[in-house]
């Protein structure tokens, strides 16, 4: 009865001290007036409209990625080979195939590295393409650098979390994140940065180089400036951003809405 008016019970003292020292470590409220960078919000609005319910394929999603100001890698998507030896005539090799239409890419072997020839492409389409629930196959420019990974999630009644931290296999099994509610302000999106367990590999560490943390908050800050404009997205994940002193770009996006 006590519980379902509302209250708040601890049975030991253990649980109070653990409250307790949440509520102390509680960062300070954000700022009221939170100035998030320019995006497109016209093309944003028009692909979000046009778009039904689910996941977005690729291409969409890239384009979202790209009318919000985040650089997404050069790719080509097609379900023809021949289209798409003629489509990458410029790419710079090591490429990256993918397999389109399966959601866990990694899951079906799906995902193929250091393609170094149009004979590797030719014979890698056809693998890829054979894989159950493939439709299409996707080709890129394999980059180089730290794997980063952003994301967003939707709760009901909540605005949305923005989620950062380190990409790839970090996150899968370090799980090492962090996360705020949008809008993120630069202060905000930089404290963020500071506190996951991988910062110093973020900074550069044991000769490796590091990654360009202005440029890290200011992609954080434009996938909340994107959910802003487009509160149907419930559910994204760019997983790897790849980044460098120079330059942080999206190689892989899944988002979901819901209207």
């Amino acid at each position: 009865t006590f519980l379902d008016k509302g209250n708040v019970n601890f049975p030991e003292e253990v649980l109070l001290g653990k409250a307790l020292g949440a509520v102390y470590r509680t960062p300070k409220p954000t700022e009221l007036k939170i100035e998030l960078p320019k995006v497109n919000q016209d093309e944003i609005r028009i692909i979000i409209d046009s778009s039904d319910n689910g996941y977005l394929n690729p291409e969409i999603a890239f384009s979202l990625l790209e009318a919000s100001g985040i650089s997404v890698v050069k790719e080509v998507i097609t379900s023809s080979v021949d289209e798409m030896l003629s489509k990458i005539e410029h790419f710079k090799y090591p490429l990256v195939m993918k397999v389109v239409g399966p959601l866990h890419k990694s899951d079906v072997h799906g995902v193929l590295l250091n393609v170094r020839s149009k004979e590797e492409v030719r014979f890698n389409f056809d693998k890829l393409m054979a894989i159950e629930g493939s439709i299409d196959v996707m080709v890129q420019e394999m980059l180089s650098g730290l794997e980063l990974f952003i994301g967003v999630k939707k709760e009901p009644h909540f605005k949305h979390t923005i989620l950062c931290g380190l990409g790839g296999v970090y996150i899968e099994v370090l799980k090492d994140v962090a996360a705020g509610l949008s809008p993120i302000s630069k202060n905000e999106a930089k404290n963020m940065i500071a506190s996951l367990k991988g910062y110093k590999i973020i900074k550069g560490a044991r000769g490796q180089e590091g990654v360009d943390e202005t440029t890290f908050v200011e992609v954080i800050q434009r996938l909340s400036a994107l959910v802003e404009i487009a509160p149907e997205i419930i559910e994204m994940d760019i997983n790897p951003l790849i980044g460098t002193q120079k330059h942080i770009t999206a190689v892989d996006a899944r988002i979901r809405i819901k209207k």
